[in-house]
């Protein structure tokens, strides 16, 4: 599966990824191949790209759970909208305290890792649509942290106006992740700058403002930031928001695996929560069972089973001679995986029934 800019789509593509209307309607269902028109509609919907499948590669397993997922990321980001242009406007908030319960009765309670997909982006929608899947990611941590209920409602209300800022700024320095020294200083001064309104938005503003700009600090000044004062709701918030930017589209074309992602936040403990890292670890699948590899050995390989406690050592299927390789054990330390195939033409179609009957633990 491969992120494709919407002005390099072609027809014949394979669509990887269901699309919704504003209002949840399945527009164009996975598997489907763009026509002419179809891409027309995807200009019209101002999107930045779409997921494409590489032409011999299946269709990978998508359960119930994860298209109510995309269904509900894709009509929740207009009632942000709607709220942060009321904040915008100096008028009163008054649904984010229900958005935040949503997020929070679907995603605050979760016993298991849940497949993290993430949405469609266009222009318009850009900032609404990464916090939600921050606030996502917060409520998931939160859980997993035992975090109380009333830190977890204050960190949710924070990422979902987190980037209220951003909003004020022209260009496509809102888009891109690679911003030189003067646009990250633009950035983080449009978010100081919008303190005052994440203060006067909520009852509790005076914490939710705490919580932004701290987590905003960090991430733009982490030499300036004491990260032992940072408070909870700031840590989970830096956390959360650094993996959406790494894995979500971008003007850029490619994206970060998760991977490569989750190794930028575990190589920077400086900056990045070890604690808070580990429970994003453990709220979301990175490399689980049906994920194909590429090795350090220049092989490819399938993941079998997941290593709980490191999950970048997992049991995989080498495709070049079939061998099972257990990557936690000393003696293969120096085999490591390189990060998740870009490519997936030689991708196996994953039968758990199988790995259960075999004695792999999913």
């Amino acid at each position: 599966m491969r992120f494709i800019r919407t002005e390099d789509l072609k027809t014949g593509m394979r669509l990887a990824r269901p699309i919704y209307s504003k209002k949840g309607v399945l527009l164009f269902d996975r598997n489907s191949k763009l026509s002419s028109m179809a891409i027309e509609s995807v200009h019209n919907f101002g999107l930045l790209g779409i997921y494409i499948l590489e032409p011999a590669e299946p269709l990978p397993p998508m359960t119930d759970e994860d298209r109510e997922f995309e269904r509900f990321q894709t009509m929740a980001i207009f009632s942000i909208q709607d709220e942060l242009n009321k904040i915008l406007a100096g008028q009163k908030q008054n649904k984010i305290q229900m958005i935040s319960n949503t997020i929070i009765k679907n995603y605050g309670h979760q016993d298991d890792r849940i497949n993290f997909y993430q949405n469609l982006r266009g222009r318009d929608d850009f900032v609404y649509r990464h916090s939600l899947n921050v606030a996502v990611l917060c409520a998931l941590i939160c859980h997993v942290m035992n975090v109380r209920l009333e830190d977890q409602l204050q960190t949710v209300h924070a990422a979902i106006i987190h980037d209220i800022g951003k909003m004020s700024l022209k260009g496509d320095i809102i888009y891109r992740d690679d911003c030189d020294e003067q646009e990250k200083a633009k950035l983080y001064n449009a978010q100081v700058q919008a303190g005052d309104l994440m203060e006067s938005a909520f009852p509790n503003g005076t914490t939710i403002k705490r919580i932004c700009a701290q987590a905003a600090r960090q991430q733009y000044s982490p030499d300036k930031t004491d990260a032992s004062k940072m408070v909870i709701g700031a840590k989970i918030l830096l956390v959360a928001n650094r993996y959406d930017e790494l894995t979500a589209m971008s003007l850029g074309g490619d994206t970060k695996s998760e991977i490569q992602a989750i190794r930028e936040l575990m190589g920077h403990p400086e900056i990045y929560d070890r604690e808070v890292v580990n429970a994003l670890i453990n709220s979301i699948n990175i490399v689980f069972p049906g994920v194909s590899v590429e090795l350090s050995t220049g092989e490819k390989a399938l993941v079998l089973a997941e290593n709980r406690k490191d999950i970048l050592r997992p049991l995989v299927l080498s495709f070049r001679d079939n061998s099972i390789i257990d990557l936690g054990i000393q003696t293969n330390n120096d085999i490591s995986i390189l990060d998740i195939m870009k490519t997936m033409d030689n991708r196996y179609i994953m039968n758990n029934d199988v790995l259960k009957t075999a004695g792999y633990a999913l």
